[in-house]
């Protein structure tokens, strides 16, 4: 689990570089505190290590945090397109004024954070080096809070770099000034083992941040004191104890929620007192349905725009002598305004009559207008209230003709994915990222599903009727079809933006077939 050890300032390492962002700076002190701090929490940690069915991992977590001083430290990340490179900026105050500062090429190459910011080197107690390798740093830390009194009581920066999506367009990345953002202590691409015993190891920040952030040499090397204990557990435990290993080298959350989650096992899930809409106000809908007026007599204002994205993680899988493409599909929300959608329950049914409303510039509401139905859906991994008017995905033949359509065609909405948080008014820190409490359980008399601004929603097809049953299909050449708003019962800026095609082609014979899936300007 995430380390929770109070953070020490004795023998911290300091930057001396003012950095600055869209948090609140700390109010001028008789001495600062350093602008960029690269420290400890503990000189000793312990590795737990499990072992089931013959392999071996190592949880690590070494303490090593970055705390931003009197102001916050901010990046934001940018492509113009998919055949530009990212392009990444640093906000920092010069002579009071918020100024953007380019990094040097290759600091930032994807969604992840700062490339190879630190290079981690573990020895034995022999002085025998047994391991050594690069992590990454993702400032947005799931473990982040104020280290000092005089820091503000909260961040806006997001938690998590969104570095899976390779159709991501924009992020920001940040810590709150005096709040902590912990470093990687494992390697992203590869499992780490280490025998019981007693290590040291040595955590060095790499030679392009210190030039860029001037930090000398000697102050950039911190040492740890690792003693390596083997856990014996069950296969439950075990399992979790893989999600944490796996989200430790993908800089994601290790908490154990998440390992939870991970295996199915939402919080809340079954309890209707624990849902989102019973104790926070903005997801609790109103008492009954609106009155249903015209889209015409809505104010002008600010509005949702959903958009898709290529499909992306495309794949075949063989299953009962048939041959199916498992995909990905996002669709996000590039708009003026959250895509709001509240269900009032049919009495009696499992269906709900579906309502989006809409706000002025200040986030009054204004209006609302029907925009098709909620169905409850009972299946296991999913039991919760499905929107039916959302998306819709197709496999085109390569003359765009209908080949195949999957059988998803219902939506609990939540915020998945982090697609472009540059963009105005994005929502850094969205609320319902939780699918069991986004979208209700079968005791609800109301529902209420947002896609809020900046953020994706994405579905993977990988089941029998989502995704596409290809198995009479002749080799050639298909795409996959991601189709946003398909009925246009959902009011938004434009719909010219709605749909994205993803060239496939499949080959091979009937009872071995090939898929070739060909890049988009070298995104796969």
């Amino acid at each position: 689990m995430t380390s929770r050890t109070r953070l020490l300032t004795a023998g911290a390492v300091t930057a001396a570089v003012a950095l600055a962002g869209a948090g609140v700076g700390v109010a001028s002190a008789a001495s600062d505190p350093p602008a960029l701090t690269f420290t400890l929490a503990t000189p000793n940690v312990t590795a737990e290590r499990y072992v089931w069915d013959g392999e071996a991992n190592l949880y690590l977590d070494l303490g090593v945090n970055v705390i931003a001083g009197k102001n916050p430290f901010e990046i934001r990340a940018t492509r113009k397109s998919y055949a530009d490179p990212i392009v990444a900026k640093q906000y920092v105050v010069k002579n009071g004024r918020r100024t953007a500062v380019s990094l040097p090429a290759g600091m930032v190459t994807d969604w992840n954070g700062l490339k190879n910011f630190t290079t981690v080197t573990i020895k034995n107690a022999s002085g025998a080096q047994v391991a050594k390798y690069d992590t990454d740093f993702c400032p947005n830390s799931y473990a982040s809070a104020r280290t000092r009194r005089d820091a503000p009581a909260e961040t806006p920066y997001p938690q998590g770099c969104s570095g899976y999506n390779p159709f991501n367009l924009g992020a920001v990345w940040g810590i709150q000034a005096g709040w902590n953002g912990q470093v990687a202590s494992m390697p992203q691409a590869r499992s780490l083992d280490l025998a019981d015993g007693k290590y040291k190891a040595t955590v060095t920040l790499n030679k392009k941040y210190r030039d860029f952030f001037k930090i000398k040499a000697a102050d950039s090397t911190l040492t740890v004191n690792v003693t390596v204990k083997t856990v014996e557990e069950n296969e439950r435990g075990a399992a979790l104890a893989q999600a944490r290993i796996k989200a430790a080298r993908a800089g994601e959350d290790t908490s154990e929620k998440a390992a939870l989650a991970e295996h199915g096992e939402h919080a809340g899930q079954g309890d209707p007192k624990l849902q989102i809409s019973a104790y926070k106000p903005g997801f609790r809908p109103p008492a009954k349905a609106p009155r249903a007026v015209q889209r015409a007599s809505i104010p002008r204002g600010p509005r949702p725009d959903l958009r898709s994205l290529p499909a992306w993680g495309i794949s075949l899988a063989q299953e009962n002598g048939k041959t199916f493409v498992n995909f990905g599909a996002t669709v996000w929300n590039g708009g003026t305004s959250p895509l709001l959608v509240d269900g009032f329950r049919r009495t009696g049914t499992e269906l709900m009559d579906a309502y989006q409303y809409f706000f002025d510039a200040k986030g009054k509401q204004v209006g609302s207008v029907a925009a098709g139905t909620m169905e409850w859906d009972a299946r296991e991994g999913h039991r919760h209230w499905h929107f039916t008017d959302f998306a819709q995905y197709n496999l085109l033949r390569s003359d765009k003709k209908l080949a195949v359509r999957s059988g998803k065609e219902a939506f609990c909405l939540a915020n998945t994915d982090a697609v472009d948080y540059t963009i105005p008014n994005a929502k850094w820190r969205p609320d319902n990222t939780d699918l069991s409490s986004a979208c209700g359980q079968n005791t609800a008399v109301a529902v209420r599903e947002v896609l809020d601004i900046g953020n994706g929603d994405t579905y993977t097809q990988d089941r029998p009727g989502q995704s596409f049953d290809v198995t009479d299909l002749p080799n050639g050449t298909y795409y996959i079809e991601v189709k946003a708003n398909p009925a246009k019962k959902l009011t938004e800026l434009s719909t010219s933006n709605n749909t994205a095609l993803r060239e496939i082609r499949l080959g091979g014979t009937p009872t071995n077939r090939t898929l070739k899936v060909p890049s988009v300007h070298g995104l796969d």
